[in-house]
């Protein structure tokens, strides 16, 4: 599941955002017993009961095994904001959950077939059970902080803060998801990635391929960045050493390490020494070793039957991918692909010749099967969906013009079938955590319900026959049971969901069936050896045949018109490759010894590790409370503690209290500081903000505004005399990656003596009023193992005003920015142009827009690439250039990234280092030859992203640039800055 941290908190503030009246009158809480339930009255009630009980049941056992009790309330959201169910957990500054209630994907088995709810809970409470636990060396720091430290940008400090109050947090993210699908495996008695034929065919794939193994360093700085599973390498590793661990030196001692308990380190690389004897690099490299053995058994086991010949169609692996069709017309194929270094799109493969061919990007895919695809043979019609990470839409392609036709905006719909006798679309919908099957007729604007199954079936790979009169589709239940079942559609548009026939594969989890096409059998994958092979149902004879033995494993079998092969996608260490092969029944196929299955016959004591059935848990005994969601009333104390700041050219040391809601909805900021030079006015050497800030209004008052930053400059952030000012946001557009947005800023401001947007401009104003508009939205979009955007385009128009002296100075300006790819992967070149005007007296400061320099602090939190900006140029001084009207244009060419696989330890290392060249031009003063100032200038820089304590990833950027203007020498800048916290 997702692991949440601070971030967590501003999905939560965007969700609220985005359906305002239910999360301002429909948030509901049941709180009680360290639990507070907070649910959206009426769509998810129904549902409450249950989750409460999954809740309870997982976390008395957390109690059991990890010897865990939380000190404050635990907060759990559920949510419906997503078509797939997960979960993100967050413990600082305070434990909170969010839980979306759609049902689990279970792709090509990479999820096992246990209940959404208990899966989730189980999962999750290990993690707040893992980094929330404390020694009392953490309590005695929570105590001295008022609570657990959130880390933020504002005042770096709170970094060692949060170490010191939740020092678990800093581990990595294989070590916290390791060892939850660990202990969520044998609490679900063996059901769980621990016991995987996903995570089985991996592993046995690196070995078959003599790939490299990633070590602790490798994996958190490469494997999880440019891998087209991405962080699920996090899962994929982190549980097969605990699995190690716990097999070599028993499950006790592998709990031991992850607790945190009275005389335990804080660090978790050296509580493994101190429980292992060894290092965690050398403990990971034993396990490597041991891995490769016993892969090496399976693939010999795998060899004692005849192996089933493939030839491969495309001409590389493709990451991800969806469904695929085969359109004999064209002789291509037709699916979702989604790999790293391309955005994800739909595309087709020449089976002739493997030439891949793009279509249409697609607009949000996720991991695995990228998007839900259909095709309409005689139309020669695409359908697939976007959003799949949200509220999916239905769209229309036409493969050959490209065109695309947006059907149905956040149907929710997915899992297409195209029944061809009637030109309608089947699929499944998924709402409130329920599972509904729908029928789509032409023109393809609304669906139909056909029935709704209650809560905990889920319904997933349908399909139809060619003639129309049988529907297929794979069937979990809430009991973990997984089948394929077979209906009439006759008789489901009647009501009646009786199927006609149902088979399965014991456990393992049935993918990908589909007709063939005389629509006498049924074709797809099941891990039933242990190996993903391709099987056959005969609908008139009800017989299983298997049609291969592979290796690795065969999935999303597509038939071929022209004879009894198959078109099949083969797993490859870098994606999923199309192949074909011969659809021929086997009598024998080999099976392969899971790793599981070992563990526990050797260790038999985590068969008592499964939890009973929630529905054993009494909620009248939890005396629960039910009550209504309170946004800013529900504000309590987050921490306290110590600050540096900086004021001008001097420091002063202070402190810092926060505040928020539960949910992180409402935050209040009080920060208070003192100078002791006595270099400032005595008027001067007190510093104060107030901070507020809900998810769509803020907030901020200031005396002597002074900023931590402000230490290193040469950019300064602080400023003499008072503000008080009053914003807003709103979303006019959420359709991600596109978005408009409104941000409008009142401000009132006395004694200043610089320009609040320009430090170096100075000005004598007793009170000024100031405003700012700005609508701005952008459409940008990346492949994976991205470092940063690749292409779109982003658009910013800004009004401000100020009235200073009795006299309004109003100013407007634009900015554009447009992307494209190049064919290089992670390379892109951008145009990214400026535009303002003035009416005011170009002798006014305030009337004037000013320019120059790259505008980074040597130690900074702003956005490192901030030549980007408009106000920025790059070789000229902060502040230099000044027009009350002006053009800028700057043309950008972002190299490819230079990864580092092991530079530094697991604690802190280099990621990647990114390149980016750069032109640019300003006008200033165009009316006005006198005063016009005409300039260009030319430059680099180079970023080295690099992570501190696991997560935290930070910055360090060298720029340089020359600039020119006319009748001027040449000048340069030479830039070096450190960025805090990305």
């Amino acid at each position: 599941m997702r692991y949440m941290r601070a971030a967590a908190a501003v999905t939560v503030a965007c969700a609220a955002f985005l359906f305002p009246s239910p999360a301002q009158g429909q948030l509901s809480t049941q709180e009680g017993s360290h639990l507070r339930m907070v649910y959206f009255e009426g769509a998810e009630s129904y549902l409450v009961p249950y989750a409460v009980r999954t809740f309870f049941n997982s976390l008395a056992f957390q109690a059991r095994l990890l010897h865990y009790e939380p000190d404050t309330d635990i907060t759990v959201l559920l949510a419906d904001f997503e078509d797939w169910g997960n979960a993100g957990v967050s413990v600082v500054p305070r434990s909170t959950m969010m839980v979306q209630v759609a049902p689990l994907s279970f792709a090509f088995e990479t999820l096992a077939a246990n209940e959404r709810m208990n899966t989730i809970m189980n999962h999750e409470l290990v993690h707040v059970a893992t980094m929330d636990q404390a020694s009392g060396r953490d309590r005695a720091f929570r105590r001295l902080f008022g609570g657990k430290v959130n880390p933020i940008a504002d005042q770096p400090e709170s970094i060692l803060y949060m170490y010191l109050t939740a020092p678990r947090v800093a581990a990595p993210r294989w070590f916290h998801e390791g060892i939850a699908v660990f202990i969520d495996t044998w609490m679900a008695g063996g059901l769980g990635r621990a016991q995987s034929g996903y995570d089985e065919m991996v592993f046995r794939s690196m070995v078959r391929d003599n790939a490299r193994f990633y070590d602790p360093l490798g994996l958190v700085s490469e494997g999880t960045k440019v891998d087209f599973q991405l962080q699920i390498n996090s899962y994929l590793y982190g549980t097969r050493f605990m699995m190690w661990l716990a097999n070599t030196y028993g499950p006790d001692k592998l709990i031991e390490w992850v607790t945190r308990q009275e005389g335990s380190r804080g660090y978790y690389a050296r509580q493994f020494q101190q429980i292992y004897g060894r290092s965690l690099s050398d403990g990971w490299h034993a396990w490597i070793a041991w891995e490769r053995e016993f892969q090496q058994k399976n693939l010999a086991a795998i060899r004692l039957h005849p192996t089933t010949p493939y030839r491969d169609v495309s001409q590389r692996a493709l990451g991800s991918i969806s469904r695929a069709f085969y359109d004999e017309k064209s002789g291509k194929l037709y699916a979702g692909f989604n790999y790293p270094g391309v955005v994800a799109h739909v595309g087709s493969i020449d089976v002739a010749t493997g030439a891949l061919d793009r279509i249409v990007d697609i607009k949000g895919p996720v991991i695995y099967t990228v998007t839900s695809l259909a095709f309409d043979p005689d139309a020669q019609q695409l359908f697939y969906t976007t959003d799949n990470g949200a509220h999916r839409d239905l769209v229309r392609v036409d493969p050959r013009t490209h065109k695309t036709e947006l059907l149905m905006k956040d149907a929710r719909i997915g899992d297409l079938a195209f029944n061809r006798a009637d030109r309608t679309i089947w699929g499944i919908r998924h709402m409130n955590g329920i599972v509904s099957l729908v029928r789509i007729a032409p023109p393809y604007k609304e669906w139909t319900r056909v029935y709704s199954w209650p809560y905990g079936t889920v319904v997933y790979d349908v399909d139809v026959s060619p003639d129309g009169k049988l529907f297929s589709a794979s069937f979990g239940e809430i009991n973990g049971k997984q089948n394929v079942r077979l209906f009439s559609t006759e008789r489901l548009l009647a009501g009646d969901v009786t199927p006609q026939a149902e088979f399965d594969f014991a456990t393992s989890v049935p993918s990908g069936f589909v007709f063939s096409r005389d629509g006498k059998t049924l074709v797809g994958s099941s891990y039933y050896t242990g190996v993903s092979n391709i099987f056959r149902y005969d609908i008139a004879t009800r017989d299983l045949s298997a049609l291969s033995n592979a290796e690795t494993g065969f999935f999303r079998p597509v038939p071929r018109p022209e004879d009894s092969g198959l078109f099949v996608f083969r797993y490859s260490g870098e994606g999923f490759v199309a192949t074909r092969i011969d659809a021929t029944p086997l009598q024998d196929v080999s099976a392969i010894t899971f790793f599981g299955e070992r563990l526990v016959e050797g260790h038999p004591v985590l068969k008592s590790w499964m939890v009973g059935s929630p529905n054993d848990i009494k909620i009248e005994d939890k005396h629960l409370t039910t009550g209504a969601y309170k946004l800013a009333g529900g504000m309590r104390r987050e921490s306290i503690y110590p600050v540096v700041q900086g004021y001008k050219d001097t420091g002063a040391v202070g402190v810092r209290a926060n505040f928020s809601d539960p949910l992180q909805l409402n935050r209040l900021n009080l920060t208070a500081s003192f100078s002791p030079t006595t270099s400032l006015d005595s008027d001067e050497r007190l510093h104060a903000r107030v901070d507020y800030q809900r998810f769509d209004w803020r907030a901020r008052a200031t005396y002597n505004d002074a900023d931590f930053y402000d230490l290193f400059g040469p950019t300064k952030r602080g400023r003499k005399g008072y503000t008080a000012g009053l914003g807003y946001h709103r979303t006019l557009l959420y359709d991600e990656p596109r978005r408009i947005e409104l941000e409008t800023d009142v401000m009132f401001a006395g004694n200043i003596d610089r320009l609040p947007q320009y430090q170096n401009i100075e000005v004598d104003v007793d009170k000024l009023f100031s405003f700012e508009g700005t609508l701005k939205g952008r459409n940008i979009r990346s492949s994976l193992g991205k470092v940063d955007d690749e292409k779109g385009v982003a658009w910013s128009v800004t009004v401000d005003g100020n009235l200073a002296a009795g006299q309004w100075y109003e100013r407007t300006h634009g900015t554009v920015d447009l992307g494209m790819p190049l064919p290089i992967g992670h390379s892109s070149l951008w145009l990214r142009s400026a535009g303002g005007v003035s009416p005011g007296s170009r002798e006014d400061p305030f009337a004037n827009f000013f320019f120059g320099g790259f505008g980074n602090n040597w130690v900074d939190h702003g956005d490192e690439k901030r030549y980007r900006h408009y106000y920025a140029f790059p070789g000229v001084d902060l502040n230099e250039i000044g027009g009350r009207n002006f053009v800028k244009s700057t043309l950008e060419w972002n190299l490819p990234p230079l990864r580092f696989r092991r530079l530094g330890s697991p604690g802190f290392y280099l990621t990647w280092m990114r390149p980016a060249l750069f032109v640019g031009g300003l006008a200033a003063n165009t009316d006005h030859a006198a005063s016009r100032r005409t300039l260009s200038n030319a430059g680099g820089q180079l970023d080295f992203q690099l992570t501190t304590l696991s997560s935290l990833d930070m910055m360090v950027s060298v720029g340089a640039a020359v600039a020119f203007e006319r009748g001027q020498p040449s000048r340069n800048e030479l830039m070096v800055s450190f960025k805090v916290l990305r």
